[in-house]
C-alpha cells in the first residue's frame, strides 16, 4: 500500500471516529434538553400566577357593567334592582344638566391631560442633564432625593401643601411677616390656576421617577458614538444634542402615545384630596366625578355608566394610536 493510501484511510478513520463522537454528543444533549412543548409549559407555569393578578383585577371587574342596566339598590342588591336597559346613557344624553356637568369635567380632564402631555418633555431634559452630572455621588444624591416624592402618597403631599400653602401656613406667614402681604393668599382655597397648580404638583412628584426609564435607555446607547464625537471635537452640549436627544427620541415617543392613548385617565387621588367648594367645579376630572356620582350621590348605576363610555373610549384611543405608531414608526406599541 502505498504512501498516499495509508494517509486518506487514516483521514477516512478519523473522520468516521469524528462523525460517531458528534453523535453520541448530539444525542447525549438531546437527552439533556427538555422537549420543546415541556419547556413552554415550564414557562406557561412561570406566568400563569401574573395572569391570574390581570384577570382578577383588571377583566373580572368588568362584570360590574351590568350595574349600569340597573336601578341598583345596595340594600336590595343586584337581584332585587329594577332592570332599566339603557336608561342611564339616555340620562347622559337627554338631560342639559348632566350634559352641562359632563361638558365641565371633560373640560377639566382634556385640560390637565394637555398640560401633563406638554411637560413630559421635562423628564427627558431632566434624565440628561443628570446623566452629564461627573460626580457620581452628587448625580445618586439628586436622582434619590427627586424620586422619593413618588412614593409619598397623595395624602401626604396634600399635608405638605396645606402647611406651606394655607391661610396659616409657613409661606403667608414669611409674607405677611416680611410686609409683602396685608392678608393671607388663598393658595389652595381658589378656583384660579388650578389646572397649572396640579400639574405643578404632578411634576414635583413624578420628574424624577419619570427620568429613571430615559436614564436607562442612556445607559444603552453605544459608547463608540461618543468617542466618535469627541474626536470630531464635539463638546458636551453638542454630544448632548446630536446623540443623546436623537437615541432617547423612540422611547420619548412611544410613553408620549401612550399619554395620549390614556387622556382621560387622571387619576382620582391627587384631586380628591386637593377638592374643596372652591375650586370643585375646575378641579373635577373624569375618575373623580364618577367617584363622587357613585359614593356619595348614591347613583352607582349612573356612575358605572359614565365609567364603561370612559373606558370605551379609551380603548378606542388606544387603538387609534397603535395604529398611527404602526404607520409613523412601522411598529406597534401593543
Amino acid at each position: 500500500m502505498t504512501t498516499q493510501a495509508q494517509y486518506q484511510l487514516v483521514n477516512q478513520e478519523a473522520a468516521m471516529r469524528n462523525l460517531e463522537k458528534n453523535t453520541r454528543r448530539r444525542r447525549r444533549g438531546s437527552r439533556l434538553k427538555p422537549a420543546g412543548s415541556r419547556t413552554s409549559f415550564r414557562l406557561f407555569l412561570c406566568i400563569l400566577p401574573f395572569l391570574i393578578l390581570a384577570f382578577l383585577f383588571s377583566y373580572l371587574p368588568l362584570y360590574g357593567w351590568v350595574y349600569s342596566l340597573y336601578d341598583y339598590k345596595p340594600a336590595l342588591g343586584l337581584e332585587g334592582s329594577e332592570f332599566v336597559g339603557l336608561q342611564w346613557f339616555q340620562m347622559l344624553v337627554s338631560s342639559p344638566t348632566q350634559m352641562a356637568q359632563i361638558g365641565q369635567v371633560l373640560l377639566n380632564t382634556l385640560a390637565i391631560s394637555f398640560l401633563g402631555i406638554l411637560t413630559s418633555i421635562l423628564p427627558l431634559g431632566f434624565a440628561i442633564f443628570l446623566n452629564e452630572i461627573r460626580a457620581s455621588w452628587f448625580r445618586g444624591s439628586v436622582q434619590t432625593l427627586t424620586a422619593l416624592p413618588n412614593f409619598i402618597s397623595w395624602v401626604l403631599v396634600y399635608m405638605i401643601a396645606f402647611s406651606l400653602f394655607s391661610s396659616s401656613g409657613l409661606v403667608n406667614d414669611v409674607l405677611m411677616d416680611a410686609g409683602l402681604i396685608t392678608a393671607p393668599l388663598k393658595f389652595l382655597d381658589s378656583a384660579e390656576n388650578v389646572w397649572l397648580t396640579m400639574t405643578l404638583w404632578s411634576i414635583w412628584k413624578g420628574l424624577g421617577w419619570g427620568a429613571i426609564i430615559y436614564l436607562a435607555a442612556i445607559a444603552g446607547v453605544d459608547q463608540s458614538l461618543y468617542e466618535s464625537a469627541k474626536i470630531d471635537g464635539a463638546g458636551r452640549f453638542q454630544t448632548m444634542w446630536h446623540i443623546t436627544l436623537p437615541q432617547l427620541m423612540p422611547t420619548y415617543l412611544v410613553l408620549l402615545l401612550l399619554s395620549i392613548a390614556n387622556i382621560l385617565n387622571n387619576g382620582m387621588e391627587q384631586y380628591y384630596v386637593f377638592q374643596n367648594a372652591f375650586n370643585k367645579q375646575w378641579i373635577q376630572v373624569l375618575d373623580l366625578y364618577v367617584y363622587n356620582i357613585g359614593m356619595t350621590g348614591n347613583s352607582l348605576s349612573l356612575a358605572t355608566a359614565i365609567g364603561m363610555l370612559k373606558s370605551l373610549i379609551s380603548v378606542a384611543l388606544l387603538l387609534t394610536v397603535n395604529a398611527i405608531s404602526k404607520r409613523v414608526r412601522g411598529e406597534s406599541i401593543v
